[in-house]
């Protein structure tokens, strides 16, 4: 006899409501022929009451031609509310399918969930696998449409619409989904494949489907996008604890329900790493995050430092450089929590309710610079070999950002350490200009660049302004600055002019670069250079490269000095030039390098229009002045560093200074010397007569002598009484050591031992000779 599976549908009153082509096959009786008829009109004999009690046993079948068919009967209940049967869906096998085939076999054993449903979606068949996923055998499945088996959800409406799309299209379908399962403890990821079921003459009887747990997979796509997600997360700023927190914002809370950050505390700093030993290792928190708000499981406050033993997991990563996995109810895992809640103050005992955890060392170059730890105590799957090989691979990405942002900070601060070692600490005292001056290292991941500013007393009260820029960042730079600051000092000392010292300055810079034109660049650099004297009232200055000041007259009104900015040093090609600008008294010149007023995004003559209206707005004093420009002209986080120098002018009024034109004759000295003492006792100094006197004498005799006319004699009374003797000489005297029966060449000798100091400079006229002595306290 032909295999044959049959299937009807009876109501609580056991009357046929569902016949299927098995079962006219089996009977040979039509649909029309049943449906509404007892079922038992349709056995040869009653069924034996232990099979109705069963609902499953064997029963004889009518035929239509009068001959009986053996069948095996099993009957599933498909009940309604309140949980009474509404009906019974029956199912009759001939004997002969009692052995299963191969095919069926293999459906039943597939590793895949299988499963069959009618046009209605309700179910046919279910394999073994399928029923494990269900948690219930098949037979309590079997007839039950697919709604009333799982809860209501995005899921599985999702699933019924894919399945419905298959018995109405005839078309298969590929549906993927990430969920849960009723007998499953997590959600799992599914590919589930559906596909329409005819019978020989090609009509739609059903809908099978196989569903693949490809969550083995799924997890591996998202460990790679995790990691391809952190390569653009991490490390977006050059800081130590942002980078640790980035990282933790990559892993919570997918990877973990919670994760910490731990680093050695010389990260944080500028020391170097100390060598690792078998005791407890001290670490830093410095990131921590969870799932939960609050972040409860966090044993540690961040900044707090806490001693991991070396048997705890932490500690062993960082001892062994590998990862470390370790579950609950491991003996080293509970010791450790143990011993963690016994350390902890009250309050504080560590409640996580971790299942599973993983330490990972964070090395970078050969160096382990701490620990992270990722916990899991909701999601339910432990740590695996291929989540650890993910953890090693993002720890090792974010133990390099955290290196160079160690990296970073360290030559940060050495470069600003450095610079500010190199910059004026205390401004020296002189008359000439009340100053202030302010620096603001740049905030950009660039680096400390080489912005520098002077203040240099000068000979005849005058005091040199001086403000430069040295292209590039980082400590290379400091040190060219520190270079360039020397030699300013030394060429200001020889007293000359702006123009020229820019001149030496710039064969210094080329110099320093050597032949090669591109390190010229490299060591390239802008200066602005200018010399301000009291007695003229006289602003010269010149600069190579450099943005020209700022001026803010004593009626209010402000400018820029326009003024030829000359190449930058180190570039050559074009002369410097030099201009000369009268101030009055209480002027106020504003000196700066670029970054205050040039950006990317901010536009130059917009920035200078700002600082000049900054320089009119009224302040207690120019230390305050400086803090209103900085903050109405610098945006919140400068790209470039900044140096400001603000200085007000002053001026020697004729009652201070003297001056006579010398006859040359050596009979004149005698008077010369007598008008400068009775000065002195005009200005109460008589007791700088007799030094003075000697000064004045050996001076204005040289000049006489060596000199060549005009020749004037100056005294200024500032800070210290200074005598200037001026000749239309341009020979620069010096020192030499008379011998004994020499008659001359003890002169400049002479005044250099009585006075403070003393030096020449060159004049457009000649040369100046000059000496400095201290006055007496009043």
């Amino acid at each position: 006899m032909e295999r044959v599976c049959a299937v009807a549908i009876l109501d609580a009153q056991g009357v046929v409501k569902g016949w299927s082509e098995g079962a006219r096959r089996l009977t040979g009786r039509t649909a029309e022929e049943v449906l509404g008829r007892p079922a038992l009109t349709l056995l040869a004999e009653p069924p034996q009451p232990e099979a109705l009690a069963a609902l499953s046993g064997t029963a004889l079948l009518r035929h239509q031609d009068g001959s009986t068919v053996a069948v095996q009967v099993t009957a599933s209940a498909v009940l309604g509310e309140p949980g009474a049967a509404e009906e019974y869906v029956i199912t009759a096998v001939t004997p002969d399918e009692q052995q299963p085939t191969l095919a069926e076999r293999a459906f039943q054993q597939a590793s895949m969930s299988m499963s069959v449903f009618d046009t209605d979606q309700r179910y046919l068949r279910l394999n073994e696998a399928a029923c494990k996923v269900m948690g219930v055998p098949e037979d309590v499945l079997i007839g039950r449409p697919f709604p009333e088996t799982v809860e209501d959800g995005k899921h599985s409406r999702g699933f019924l619409w894919h399945l419905r799309q298959v018995s109405e299209t005839g078309r298969p379908l590929r549906y993927e989904s990430f969920t849960g399962a009723p007998a499953l403890n997590r959600e799992h990821a599914w590919t589930t494949d559906m596909w329409p079921v005819r019978d020989s003459s090609g009509e739609l009887i059903g809908t099978a489907l196989a569903a693949f747990d490809s969550s083995d997979q799924y997890w591996a796509r998202q460990r790679l996008a995790l990691l391809n997600e952190a390569a653009a997360a991490i490390g977006t700023t050059l800081d130590v604890v942002r980078t640790a927190e980035e990282l933790i914002g990559i892993v919570v809370p997918r990877f973990a329900d919670f994760a910490s950050v731990d680093l050695f505390d010389w990260v944080l700093g500028a020391e170097e790493p100390p060598a690792l030993s078998g005791t407890d290792i001290a670490l830093r928190r410095v990131a921590h995050g969870s799932g939960t708000e609050g972040t409860p499981e966090a044993a540690v406050h961040l900044g707090e430092v806490d001693f991991y033993p070396p048997f705890s997991p932490p500690a062993r990563a960082i001892l062994e450089g590998r990862v470390m996995q370790s579950q609950a109810g491991e003996p080293a895992f509970m010791r450790w929590i143990a011993e963690r809640d016994a350390r902890a103050p009250e309050g504080r005992q560590h409640r996580m309710g971790a299942h599973t955890m993983m330490a990972v060392p964070l090395r970078a170059r050969g160096t382990t610079l701490g620990v992270a730890v990722a916990v899991r105590i909701r999601q339910s799957d432990d740590y695996g070999e291929d989540d650890a090989v993910f953890a090693e691979e993002l720890a090792s990405r974010a133990a390099v950002c955290i290196d160079n942002a160690r990296r970073f900070a360290r030559e940060r601060t050495t470069a600003l350490a450095l610079q500010h070692n190199l910059l004026p600490r205390g401004l020296p005292g002189q008359a000439a200009v009340e100053v202030a001056h302010r620096y603001r290292p740049s905030g950009s991941q660039a680096g400390i660049g080489g912005d520098w500013f002077d203040v240099i007393p000068l000979s005849g009260g005058r005091v040199a302004l001086v403000v430069g820029d040295v292209v590039g960042h980082g400590i290379p730079s400091s040190a060219t600055m520190g270079r360039l600051c020397t030699a300013v000092r030394t060429l200001a000392d020889v007293d000359l002019p702006p123009d020229e010292l820019l001149t030496h300055l710039d064969d210094l810079v080329t110099h320093l670069a050597g032949d090669d034109t591109d390190e010229v660049a490299e060591l390239g650099a802008t200066c602005l250079y200018s010399v301000y004297d009291p007695v003229t009232r006289r602003l010269t200055l010149a600069a190579a490269g450099h943005p020209p000041p700022a001026l803010v007259l004593p009626d209010g009104t402000s400018q820029v000095i326009e003024m030829s900015a000359g190449p930058p040093l180190g570039v050559g090609g074009l002369p410097f030039e030099a201009m000369e600008v009268e101030l009055p008294e209480g002027s106020l010149v504003a000196l700066y390098t670029d970054g205050l007023i040039e950006d990317r995004d901010r536009d130059i003559d917009h920035s200078t229009a700002e600082l000049c209206r900054a320089l009119t707005a009224p302040a207690e004093s120019l230390d305050a002045l400086c803090d209103t420009v900085l903050k109405a002209v610098l945006p919140e986080d400068p790209s470039d560093d900044v140096a400001l120098l603000l200085a007000r002018t002053r001026a020697l009024g004729a009652d201070r200074i003297a001056t006579w034109d010398v006859l040359p004759d050596p009979e004149h000295v005698a008077a010369t010397r007598q008008a400068a003492t009775d000065q002195l006792t005009a200005w109460g100094l008589d007791e700088a007569s007799f030094v003075t006197e000697l000064v004045v004498s050996e001076l204005v005799t040289n000049a006489i002598r060596y000199g060549a006319p005009p020749i004037q004699l100056r005294l200024i009374r500032d800070r210290t009484l200074i005598c200037e003797v001026s000749d239309g000489s341009s020979t620069s005297p010096h020192l030499r050591r008379a011998h004994a029966y020499d008659e001359g060449g003890r002169g400049l000798l002479l005044v250099a031992q009585l006075t403070q100091r003393w030096g020449s400079r060159q004049t457009g006229s000649g040369k100046t000779i000059w000496a400095e002595q201290q006055l007496p306290p009043v």
